[in-house]
């Protein structure tokens, strides 16, 4: 199957690092003018250098801006008026025992992992629609079915996004726009890095951290090791593509096998 994303723009949202430039990275590789976005400037620059380097035929688009705000989003589409591929990746996480999370965080949770998502969704569904074709994703999680007691606050966003992508794909009915999520598992990137530092002995070497977090933390996982980000980003790309065309609607897994269902 090769897919061929040639004349198509994509915006991943967070695609400095982690699962958002592997993706940016799949889409550039089918051949997609790939829009990078940060919250800042020298970040999306420093990311978009790195990813040209690796790429150097590729095309990538710096799109700076916070988008868990109105105004960062307002200058994203300034930058990028119009995609064909909206992916929704962009999301915060980390452990906090479930008491002590307070209102002001709660809010801030539900303002990057779901609002911002909304927004851009509202920014550019109508054009697609408009023109008959797009794709739009959201990166959701394992802990939107399988909620982890250490991070009560992202699974409860991450559940919150699987009920918006089911809403905009029937809104989208009809029009040649799919919507889907994308139920991504445990996956080995910095920030998780960091978060198995936290939970684990921090003086373990990584292998032996990484094992003990997923034997302990996730024994549900069938691979019984982190996801690379590529192979989130792999799912991506066969939904950016005209091959996925009758899948809309769906929150499609990634997970290794962690969520305990046939069914999501």
């Amino acid at each position: 199957m090769r897919i061929d994303l040639a004349g198509r723009t994509a915006l991943v949202t967070g695609s400095t690092q982690g699962i958002g430039a592997a993706i940016a990275t799949g889409l550039a590789r089918a051949g997609a003018r790939v829009a990078v976005n940060g919250r800042t400037p020298e970040s999306v620059d420093a990311a978009v250098g790195r990813l040209t380097a690796a790429l150097p035929d590729a095309e990538f688009l710096a799109a700076p801006g916070d988008i868990a705000t109105e105004e960062g989003a307002d200058r994203v589409v300034e930058v990028v008026p119009s995609v064909d591929v909206l992916v929704n990746n962009l999301g915060i996480f980390g452990a906090r025992p479930a008491l002590e999370v307070d209102d002001a965080e709660w809010r801030r949770y539900f303002e990057v992992n779901v609002l911002a998502a909304v927004r851009m969704t509202r920014a550019y569904l109508p054009g697609m629609t408009s023109r008959s074709w797009g794709r739009v994703q959201y990166i959701a999680s394992d802990s939107a079915v399988v909620v982890p007691t250490e991070m009560i606050h992202y699974g409860v966003t991450k559940t919150a996004l699987l009920g918006v992508s089911r809403g905009f794909a029937k809104e989208a009915a009809g029009t040649g726009v799919t919507v889907n999520s994308v139920i991504a598992g445990p996956t080995h990137t910095e920030g998780v890095e960091r978060f198995v530092r936290e939970v684990v002995d921090p003086e373990l070497p990584w292998e032996e951290a990484q094992r003990e977090f997923m034997r302990v933390h996730r024994p549900q996982s069938l691979l019984g090791r982190l996801i690379e980000p590529e192979e989130i980003a792999n799912m991506v790309v066969y939904l950016s593509s005209p091959f996925a065309s009758a899948t809309t609607g769906g929150a499609v897994r990634v997970d290794g096998g962690y969520v305990d269902s046939i069914l999501p």
